[in-house]
């Protein structure tokens, strides 16, 4: 899970200043505040880590990834290329991680990482993507950092780097003196640490760490894909429902021996029929099924029933919002335990009391647990829906466990241009639910609105009855 982050130079971020991240962290925000673009960080990282180019810094993306920010002098902040891209975040590992000085037999043990990184321009022509240094911080909440291990390009045209590590001490090999290669991609040692140094075996199981992380990072964005009459299905167990949701269906049925539950002594049940339940209490429908054409076939079809005395009719013609909604739902529950969820606007195309049910909806799943064992998420959500925030701050304060969440557990920012630059305001939500704290107009000025329709009316009732009058 990640636990925070601090970004420099990235868009319209000049300076996010540290941002810590919760189990349920909420990013609001005026249009082109911002608030994407720390989702699009992320996943720049995730589809560097996930591309096949060992040498590639930085993938900024092409046409088949979920983000697209062209080359860097067009995502570096005011499209500036002498300014160097900065950022720094911390995760939780699930299992802590034990280092043995092979020479000494010291160790060290952690289970909290923090990796930072400076990338800029270098090069004989400054032309080309490098990275400055990076730097991971191995600890505990008690000590975070406890070994330290850092490479940094030295001072000169060509790329050429040395490690330095505190807490381990690093035996150099004899007649070992010419400087380390480039690292691979953004995050990894180069290869020839192994005969560089007699002892630095654990030095992958770091970048090995930095690769689960990412490698547990889901995005589900806001333009959802239309729905089919029917959905072929192979067998195959996709890792997500995909980006734009294509990978829904597939999910469901590979998950159909799957048993989950969502709330105390709640008896388990499959994915289907959680999802079912959730487009209930979303308000949606009645009930939600997924069946082969017929016996044999590997195509399937999804049949929606609005009412209890309604058809069974095909999702295509229902309410566009169902299609829009499901696989939110999906995703939300399908996802492996320890995964990170990253969604855009899950409320579109939701009507207000749905957006609000939604709020319960997340909640239950980070809540869920399979097979008995917690699924430990991390939702970070981008809304613009105040329904939603309303239900959560309602559930904050009602403090049930039927839909439990604590405000330590969340985290919510609002994001907006203030002169050439994005700023992030951390909203602070208290023990009950209140934010105290409301930026001007977060969700435009509804007073002054309902204030300004009172003295329109007003005005237009003195004018009826002087005419009236006359």
């Amino acid at each position: 899970m990640l636990t925070h982050l601090h970004l420099k130079n990235f868009k319209g971020w000049r300076d996010t200043g540290p941002v810590p991240l919760k189990p349920l962290t909420i990013l609001f925000g005026t249009n082109s505040g911002g608030k994407s673009s720390i989702e699009q960080f992320f996943l720049m990282l995730k589809q560097t880590v996930d591309s096949t180019d060992r040498k590639l810094v930085l993938h900024a993306g092409d046409e088949k990834s979920p983000v697209n920010l062209g080359s860097y002098d067009e995502f570096i902040h005011r499209r500036n290329p002498q300014h160097h891209l900065f950022f720094k975040f911390g995760w939780n590992l699930n299992e802590s991680l034990v280092v043995e000085n092979s020479e000494t037999g010291a160790k060290v043990d952690g289970n909290q990482m923090t990796f930072t990184a400076e990338i800029g321009k270098g090069g004989e022509k400054q032309e080309t993507t490098l990275v400055n240094y990076f730097e991971y911080d191995l600890g505990t909440a008690n000590k975070p950092d406890s070994l330290r291990l850092r490479l940094e390009r030295k001072p000169s045209s060509k790329p050429e780097y040395k490690i330095e590590a505190v807490g381990y001490e690093l035996k150099r090999k004899v007649m070992r003196g010419w400087p380390l290669g480039g690292p691979m991609k953004f995050y990894g040692f180069p290869d020839e640490v192994g005969t560089y140094f007699q002892n630095p075996e654990f030095l992958q199981d770091f970048s090995l760490r930095l690769e689960r992380l990412f490698r547990s990072v889901c995005y589900l964005g806001p333009l959802r894909s239309r729905v089919e009459r029917l959905y072929p299905w192979t067998g195959t167990e996709p890792e997500s429902v995909g980006y734009e949701g294509h990978q829904t269906i597939s999910a469901l049925l590979a998950a159909k021996d799957r048993k989950i539950n969502y709330r105390p002594h709640q008896r388990m049940r499959s994915l289907a029929t959680v999802v079912a339940e959730q487009l209930k209490n979303l308000g949606l429908i009645h009930d939600f099924q997924v069946k082969p054409m017929s016996a044999g076939q590997k195509i399937y079809e999804v049949k929606v029933k609005i009412s209890p005395t309604s058809d069974w009719v095909d999702l295509p013609d229902v309410g566009f919002g169902i299609s829009q909604v499901l696989p939110v739902i999906v995703q939300s529950f399908y996802a492996p335990a320890n995964s990170i969820l990253f969604i855009e606007q899950p409320e579109l195309h939701l009507h207000p009391r749905a957006q609000a049910n939604l709020a319960d909806v997340l909640i239950d799943a980070l809540n869920s647990r399979r097979e008995g064992e917690p699924r430990n998420l991390q939702l970070i959500i981008e809304t613009h829906s105040e329904h939603f925030l309303n239900r959560l701050q309602r559930r904050i304060a009602e403090a049930s466990p039927e839909h439990a969440i604590r405000s330590d557990q969340v985290a919510a920012y609002f994001a907006e241009v203030r002169g050439q630059e994005s700023k992030l305001t951390p909203l602070q939500i208290d023990l009950y639910g209140n934010i105290v704290n409301w930026p001007e107009d977060f969700f435009g000025n509804s007073m002054g609105e309902l204030m300004a329709m009172q003295k329109a009316a007003a005005d237009r009732r003195i004018k009826e009855a002087k005419f009236a009058d006359q």
